[in-house]
């Protein structure tokens, strides 16, 4: 699934966040319309090794991120 249909159907299932390590996707969509957050990892890769560090600040800013709003972490 494309990064715009893939957003499309994750608003429709009421998904409030996306988590993604596709850090080309802020360049790609048109987020400001959007009633989904997303949530782009910086990581030295998506192997899970690489992802698990950041989890903890991942869940914390989860408490405040709002919808329609993009935040990376690492």
């Amino acid at each position: 699934m494309k990064n715009g249909d893939l957003l499309t159907a994750a608003e429709a299932a009421q998904f409030d966040v996306l988590l993604t390590v596709d850090q080309g996707i802020i360049f790609e969509q048109n987020l400001t319309s959007r009633k989904i957050a997303i949530v782009v990892f910086r990581a030295k890769s998506n192997r899970l090794r690489d992802l698990i560090p950041l989890m903890a600040t991942a869940l914390a800013r989860l408490e405040s991120i709002e919808p329609g709003e993009t935040i990376h972490i690492g």
